[in-house]
């Protein structure tokens, strides 16, 4: 088995699927990456067991085989070349060789075959949706989802298809997020809920890829796949709460603002905050908007002023600075608007302007309580 590849090509290519890769595994041929070669195409896989990844790339050769080569040392050597061609060779002592212009590297391989296969969807549903379309509404959301080990429903994101449109949605009961596009749809209603890895991993290759995402699916696996990369990964397993019924539908109380007047004015006064509990008070009236934060313990305190567009009664409402800064953060819209109700229920954010047609967000914020 013999191939020669480009230095650059496969770094690039192999740094997308080391994120796969965990830093401790109890297969210890999960440390590896899966070289098969058929002819001109090698195809490179790495797993944890719940997601694997594979990269097709055509390369110079004419010979066919696999072996399984240890990922952190390959990416380590890789790192050092300049751009040049490298020729593998698979040696009989089990070793791979690599020439390059300046030498040659033997490592040791494990056998192709020990490796796990990946998952083949049984006759599974696909939809197709555009990669940044994808990029977006997992950037938009994974923030919010959940770390509770307890509720794994929470921890991913969940994705809803209808023939209507895509609705994308994450939460952690403290902040919720829904992402809608109207102008992508699926030929059928189907939903499942996407763990954090694979999303991020996906996150980091759709920023820079203008394809086209297909994403197959049943109920126990998900499979997407686009340029050359093709990623399975295992779904969570439950009932995703009823997150319609926790948005507030009747807010009278709107404010307009601008985002980064807004998002400025909270970090600065989340400084003075409590610590523990990161509590800032938005106390409204009239074209009047207060921001304050009191840490009793220490005698901190702060209060700004900021004008905005307000159409509702006088109100005083607390919110935890933390998850109003990521949500702000995650827009990028020059005006928000945020509706509420009363002091104990969910504000909602959502941007005014900067959106694409068929394109929705919906962000909702718990308030904590405040003390006088």
């Amino acid at each position: 088995m013999k191939f020669i590849v480009s230095s650059s090509y496969l770094l690039k290519q192999l740094q997308v699927l080391g994120s796969v890769i965990n830093s401790s595994n109890t297969l210890p041929i999960l440390d590896n990456f899966l070289f098969e070669l058929d002819n001109t195409q090698l195809t490179v896989s790495a797993s944890d067991l719940e997601t694997t990844m594979s990269a097709t790339l055509e390369i110079d050769s004419n010979s066919q085989g696999s072996v399984a080569v240890p990922a952190k040392l390959l990416l380590d050597i890789l790192k050092t070349f300049p751009e040049q061609p490298l020729t593998f060779t698979v040696e009989d002592n089990n070793t791979v060789e690599i020439s390059s212009n300046s030498g040659k590297y033997a490592i040791a391989y494990a056998p192709g075959d020990e490796f796990p296969k990946a998952v083949v969807l049984e006759d599974p549903s696909s939809t197709i949706v555009p990669a940044e379309v994808l990029s977006t509404a997992v950037s938009k959301t994974i923030f919010a989802a959940g770390n509770d080990d307890l509720r794994p429903v929470m921890s991913g994101v969940f994705f809803q298809f209808s023939p209507e449109g895509l609705i994308f949605v994450a939460t952690d009961a403290h902040k919720l997020v829904k992402y809608a596009r109207a102008d992508v749809k699926a030929s059928q209603v189907a939903d499942f809920i996407m763990p954090k890895k694979p999303l991020n991993i996906l996150k980091g290759i759709l920023a820079a890829s203008d394809a086209e995402v297909t994403i197959e699916y049943n109920d126990a696996n998900a499979t997407f796949s686009f340029d050359n990369y093709i990623l399975t990964c295992r779904l969570i397993d439950g009932k995703y709460p009823n997150y319609e019924a926790v948005i507030p539908k009747e807010n009278p109380n709107k404010l307009l603002i601008n985002r980064v007047q807004f998002l400025n004015s909270v970090r600065r006064v989340a400084i003075f905050a409590n610590k523990t509990t990161h509590q800032i008070r938005l106390k409204i009236a009239g074209t009047e908007l207060n921001i304050s934060a009191e840490d009793i313990d220490y005698s901190n305190k702060a209060d700004e002023r900021l004008t905005c567009d307000y159409q509702g009664d006088d109100m005083q409402i607390g919110f935890n600075s933390r998850f109003l800064t990521e949500m702000l953060n995650n827009l990028s819209s020059d005006e928000i608007q945020l509706e509420m109700s009363m002091p104990n229920r969910a504000g909602i954010l959502t941007p005014v302007d900067g959106l694409d047609e068929g394109e929705t967000v919906t962000m909702l914020v718990m308030p904590v309580m405040l003390s006088n």
